[in-house]
């Protein structure tokens, strides 16, 4: 006997409304997206350097350069690893309020504070906001669902870009057209930090997260990753072994991260674009470092009307998002090309530092950084597409984290031996010329030294046999293969939770 409509009404369960809970995890996303633009509204901050050396403060170059812009280093490294563990196990919302006190802490040490300790501890909580952006670039990807990680990633690298971007004219501004003084610009910084701070007490916090807060499990010992959630079906785990009796340790991530990883380096696409990340990196955020106090060597001027700290760096950040938009677009062979175009961008940077190194046009000088930042922008994108695609989504943290952190110890070392007073202690023109070498050298047949492009060096090393992690011609086809199987899923999400942070 057929039902009745009401009566198959009342049997029918009641459907999910997807377009309230999308309208929901919009409004987060758009709120997020618009405390991401708030937290980049600084505009004191191109102009601390001269803040710093000008009578507002009357420190000395040789302080700024040697004994207080060093603490960056040494304290990031410190708190890199920390605050990534405390990111994930304290679901992102606590380590965002730990940001924005700390940017608070480091304006109000710049307003108030009088003494190279106090400069010192500014630099330290400056190293807390730079390690804690993980947090806001990880943050989005727990509202949403996977299928919508690439457009979510865009939206909340454009807000922080565009944020990065205001601030930078609006200093500009204000300091030449308003002939606002620095230190009133660094009040209206805090001004806007203090509301990002209140903006981020109503961020929702999130119930999941990468590796410590996963969710249900679908079986014991292990969680659904956003790839399978992507691409539903039945699947092996990389490392798993048919026969193998079950054990908890076994099943950990951590070592089954490990089991992947030993197979993950392999692969010499993998050894080049890492190595790159790591030698790059650690060149260009040395140059970031002191390229201000450059600045002021070459343009030593006391009218504050006559730094256009501000319009370099919103003309920097406006052609390295164009160039990592362009990146997207292109289309070759990288496993033929990747060398070439390795070499081809980093002898171009590091002619870019030595025209830097040796220019007294201020004009000049400004330009060459912004090319420069453009350059290693282009790069990154194509970088991280190259090192993701033939991971997982947990492997792909864990190389990520590696890369960003020998980076920073490479960062480190070289401030240690060259910047700080207890070791050289050059001046800010000598570190910026040793800051991205150039060459490196080796030995030609006859052994007489030979001068190449690191780049290329890179590329020999990344062919490397490695003992035994070495790989035989058919093992890297297979491997290839695996990487073209899943390049059309990964491609739609590589800039992905584990790493966007290292884009900025």
């Amino acid at each position: 006997m057929a039902l009745s409509g009401p009566e198959v009404e009342k049997q029918m369960p009641a459907e999910p409304q997807p377009g309230r809970e999308q309208q929901s995890w919009w409004c987060l996303v758009f709120f997020l997206c618009f405390y991401g633009f708030m937290a980049q509204m600084r505009p004191g901050e191109s102009f601390i350097t001269p803040y710093l050396l000008g009578p507002d403060k009357n420190f000395t170059r040789t302080q700024v350069t040697n004994e207080i812009t060093p603490v960056l280093s040494y304290s990031y490294l410190a708190v890199l690893v920390p605050i990534f563990l405390l990111t994930d196990y304290l679901c992102y919302k606590p380590v965002l309020l730990l940001q924005g006190l700390s940017y608070v802490s480091v304006w109000l040490l710049l307003l108030f504070g009088s003494t190279v300790l106090h400069m010192q501890f500014m630099e330290f909580f400056f190293s807390i906001t730079m390690a804690a952006r993980i947090a806001y670039s990880s943050y989005i990807f727990s509202l949403v669902p996977p299928a919508h990680y690439q457009r979510m990633a865009s939206y909340s690298r454009a807000s922080v870009l565009m944020g990065v971007f205001t601030s930078s004219v609006l200093g500009q501004l204000l300091v030449t057209m308003g002939r606002v003084p620095f230190s009133t610009l660094n009040y209206i910084s805090l001004a806007f930090l203090t509301f990002s701070l209140v903006l981020a007490l109503f961020l929702k916090r999130p119930k999941r997260s990468l590796f410590f807060n996963r969710g249900a499990p679908v079986r014991a010992g292990a969680a659904p990753s956003e790839l399978h959630q992507m691409n539903p079906g039945p699947a092996q785990a990389v490392g798993a072994r048919p026969g193998w009796p079950p054990a908890a340790w076994r099943d950990s991530t951590f070592v089954r991260m490990l089991r992947e990883l030993g197979r993950a380096v392999q692969l010499p696409q993998l050894r080049l674009w890492s190595l790159w990340w790591v030698f790059n990196s650690a060149g260009y955020y040395l140059i970031v470092y002191y390229v201000h106090i450059l600045w002021n060597v070459v343009n030593p001027t006391t009218d504050t009307t006559r730094v256009y700290n501000g319009g370099a760096d919103a003309a920097s950040t406006l052609l390295g998002a164009l160039t990592s938009f362009a990146a997207g677009f292109v289309r070759i062979r990288w496993a033929l090309w990747a060398r070439l175009v390795i070499a081809v961008v980093t002898v171009l940077q590091a002619g870019l530092v030595f025209l830097m190194y040796k220019t007294n046009d201020i004009w000049l000088c400004y330009a060459a950084f912004v090319l420069f930042r453009g350059s290693y922008q282009f790069l990154v994108p194509i970088a991280t597409f190259q090192i993701a695609a033939s991971l997982s989504q947990e492997l792909r943290a864990l190389v990520f984290g590696i890369n960003t952190f020998l980076a920073t110890v490479l960062k480190t070392i070289i401030t240690l031996i060259v910047s700080d007073k207890r070791g050289l202690g050059l001046p800010v023109c000598s570190q910026v010329s040793s800051a991205f070498g150039l060459t490196s050298w080796r030995r030609d047949a006859s052994g007489a030294p030979q001068a190449e492009p690191w780049g290329l060096w890179l590329s020999r090393v990344a062919e490397l046999d490695l003992g035994p992690w070495g790989v035989c011609d058919c093992a890297y086809s297979c491997a290839g293969g695996a990487v073209q199987r899943h390049q059309t899923s990964v491609q739609r999400w590589w800039v992905g939770p584990s790493f966007t942070g290292t884009l900025w």
